[in-house]
């Protein structure tokens, strides 16, 4: 398990394995820490490990944002043409 606070952002990151998202006791025991910063007016983010493969989704995600940047290229090299050509 892993812990961030970010003052800055009044954020607090929780960060659990696999065996720990599972854990009931590990829950119970972190209730106290959500208490105490959501009375401090910080929002706590809890981020549980996945089961899926990590590269081949961020290699998806990655080739997703490429295609919708090169798409808006596109758009704005035509959006240009057209009011040049006026």
């Amino acid at each position: 398990m892993e812990i961030h606070v970010r003052d800055g952002s009044k954020l607090v990151e929780v960060w659990l394995t696999n065996s720990e998202k599972r854990d009931e006791n590990l829950r119970e025991r972190l209730k106290p820490l959500y208490r105490e910063y959501k009375e401090k007016d910080y929002l706590v983010a809890v981020f549980e490990s996945g089961t899926q493969d990590l590269t081949e989704l961020t290699s998806g995600l990655l080739c997703d944002h490429r295609r919708c940047s090169a798409q808006r290229e596109v758009e704005l090299e035509r959006q240009a043409g057209m009011v040049m050509g006026l």
